[in-house]
């Protein structure tokens, strides 16, 4: 008894609940729950974790960007995490379907697709560059090992000498270093032989956001590789992807654990973590820091993309998503705080070697991941085994997330048409939007010129989306520009509107009582008082400053000593918007739709709860969800069942009178019967024959 107690647990039932295999036969459930964990850490610890997290406090002062960091975490990441969750699990519905809570609201929804759809092209194109680095490192010798390539300037200088094999030691490599240390000091400006390989060969960057070039084959087919593995892995859903995450939500630590133990090992360690851990107080009174605080807690937790409604909807009704909404997001950020000791180990060892301060050995951007790191890996005995693993690890870092921002996509999709058909070719859907998704990236695999060439074969202005789909060329002259672009822009401020609208939609239109009452119903138990209070109030009014002072001190985007152009700008506040405008949109598109004689009669039936919200299941539909009236059950239960739930409820019906009509006949016979004075009714059950 006890076994099978466990295992319903489990399987997200609660105890005494029979264990079945799947409660919601037409969409499915997660296998186990220990899948939705998994799913959802991968989901939240992507490649942020490793290379924006440390951006992000090596940018804001260091230990600095951890107070407000923190504070966003505790009264913003957390309540919406556990609001998303339960929000997706109690309807059991995608980001499009759960607005029948207040259908005028739906563009909330269409504001999330948005967004993943964003993040999911350029995503895969950080994997596709992961890809192309993974394949670059079965090699004897790492490419960015030493100074003496085509592609290096007088100004590279490593941090392993080019007299040395690659598999030399490293204090005799240490001891090389030495008597060129002087040498490098006096240079204007250090650069490592990874910053020039990523820079000069993997970018070839340009002078200007507009430049742009050919397909590159090679980066062309690591993003078709990119693509096809997260297919594969979708192609039965979560099903399938659930099995997957017990490796790629786990491997990782491994090696950040391994590459932590030798970062600590090094000479001048102590001085990156001092770097990373002693906080620049001026900096906390600058808003774009706590602008940076929060739209990293929504980027790394996965708030407002709709990957996390998506995913809950597969849990079963009463599983315990309070308690893995604070599993999940102590782990993603304690996962960020680790890998920043890991970077930032790196970057003193570095320092202490060159003679310079830890802020002057790497660039501020996404690059560090790809500079840092491979310069650190260089050091390692049998090098390209290790870079191997590293970049493995950052291919299952993005996987994890790309799985469930493909899958909010289906889902979406798949919940929005709702017919039987869509659901059992539920595989096309999916490699429709992958092949969708193939298509809109290509342009992001353009060839530059190279390192020799001054005049550039194609420069030119294009406009409207035409110039958009090809400036967005993340492994071009360009690359690097568009990136920043995409990174502050299509996935900044905009998360932290939609997460204050659904916060104040749930809370304040469709009624916060109403709200806990569903919880309870759900998990067994309300809120915590804690997290009432942020829903409600602390949540949405911080957001809310943050996006006044964000605007207020807004500055143009910059990248080292390269000022965007106001065209460029342009577009970035279009992507932005593009999410946003949504919400307004959809809402009088359904306002005109809604019955009515006045606009405030149409706007009350807009933001009413759709008949069929609460849970996908009868059997869950109690209390208020009781069905009233026979075609309310009808409507409650799955699409697939309707027709033979008519059928059931017409022949339920005709028993129903036969049973009455009985009942009346017995009765007439008990009366004649009893004013013959006969007692004996069974035998004579009908006197009037």
């Amino acid at each position: 008894m006890e076994e099978k107690q466990f295992a319903g647990i489990l399987n997200g039932a609660v105890p005494g609940e029979p264990v079945k295999k799947d409660e919601n036969s037409r969409r499915g459930n997660w296998g186990n729950q220990i899948e939705f964990v998994l799913t959802s850490v991968g989901y939240a610890v992507g490649l942020g974790n490793v290379w924006r997290f440390p951006y992000l406090c090596y940018r804001n002062g260091g230990g600095a960007f951890m107070l407000p960091y923190f504070i966003m975490l505790v009264f913003c990441g957390i309540p919406l995490f556990f609001l998303e969750l339960s929000f997706g699990q109690f309807a059991s519905l995608g980001c499009l379907g759960v607005w029948k809570i207040s259908p005028m609201f739906k563009g909330v929804g269409y504001g999330m697709m948005v967004v993943s759809t964003y993040i999911g092209i350029y995503y895969n194109v950080v994997i596709c560059i992961a890809f192309y680095y993974f394949f670059l490192s079965m090699t004897n010798l790492l490419p960015w090992t030493y100074c003496n390539n085509p592609w290096n300037t007088p100004d590279c200088s490593g941090v392993v000498s080019s007299g040395h094999q690659f598999n030399a030691s490293l204090a005799n490599a240490t001891s090389s270093l030495v008597a060129g240390v002087s040498e490098v000091v006096n240079r204007t400006k250090r650069t490592s032989p990874s910053e020039e390989y990523w820079k000069h060969y993997v970018l070839n960057i340009s002078d200007d956001i507009g430049n742009f070039g050919e397909v590159r084959l090679p980066i062309l087919g690591c993003l078709a590789v990119s693509w096809s593995v997260v297919f594969l892995c979708l192609i039965r859903g979560v099903k399938s992807s659930g099995k997957v995450v017990y490796f790629t939500a786990t491997f990782p630590y491994v090696v950040l654990t391994i590459l932590f133990i030798r970062g600590i090992t090094l000479d001048g360690a102590i001085n990156g973590i001092k770097y990373y851990l002693t906080p620049q107080w001026q900096k906390v009174l600058d808003a774009k820091v706590w602008g940076d605080a929060a739209s990293q807690i929504f980027y790394s937790l996965g708030c407002a993309w709709g990957g996390l409604i998506t995913m809950a909807s597969y849990n079963k009704f009463h599983n315990n998503c309070f308690r893995d909404s604070i599993i999940i997001s102590i782990t993603n950020c304690a996962t960020s705080v680790y890998a920043g000791f890991v970077i930032f180990s790196i970057l003193g060892f570095m320092a202490h070697h060159l003679n310079v301060p830890v802020s002057e050995v790497a660039d501020h951007g996404p690059g560090l991941a790809f500079v840092a790191y491979p310069e650190a890996l260089t050091l390692l005995p049998i090098s390209p085994l290790w870079s191997l693993l590293f970049f493995f690890m950052l291919i299952l870092l993005g996987l994890g997330t790309q799985f469930c921002l493909l899958e909010t996509l289906v889902t979406a999709i798949v919940d929005e048409i709702g017919t039987d058909w869509i659901i059992k070719n539920k595989t096309v859907v999916t490699l429709s939007v992958a092949i969708a998704g193939f298509l809109l990236g290509v342009p992001l695999t353009t060839q530059v010129q190279t390192c020799g060439e001054h005049i550039l074969k194609h420069n030119h202005s294009l406009t409207g989306l035409k110039f958009l789909t090809h400036s967005l060329c993340v492994c071009a002259q360009a690359g690097i520009y568009w990136l920043l672009l995409m990174d502050n822009y299509a996935a900044s401020f905009s998360l932290v509107i939609i997460s204050c609208i659904m916060c104040i939609c749930i809370m304040y239109i469709y009624g916060h009582r109403n709200y806990f009452k569903d919880v309870e119903m759900m998990l067994g138990f309300p809120p915590p008082l804690f997290f009432k209070v942020c829903w409600r109030f602390i949540s949405p009014v911080i957001i809310s400053f943050i996006l006044i002072f964000t605007v207020i001190q807004y500055k143009p985007i910059t990248y080292n000593d390269y000022v965007y152009p106001g065209w460029s700008l342009a577009i970035g506040f279009a992507m932005a918007l593009s999410s946003v405008v949504c919400i307004p949109i959809y809402a009088l598109y359904k306002i005109s739709k809604s019955p009515g004689a006045t606009f405030r009669e149409r706007l009350k039936a807009a933001c009413r709860a759709h008949p069929k919200w609460g849970p996908a299941l009868q059997e869950h539909r109690t209390g208020r969800y009781a069905p009233m009236a026979s075609e309310d059950t009808v409507e409650a239960r799955p699409l697939k069942e309707r027709d033979e739930l008519k059928e059931e409820q017409k022949e339920k019906e005709k028993e129903e009178g036969k049973e009455k009509e009985k009942e009346r006949k017995d009765e007439i016979s008990l009366t004649i019967q009893g004013s013959n004075g006969s007692t004996n009714t069974h035998n004579n059950p009908n006197p009037s024959a």
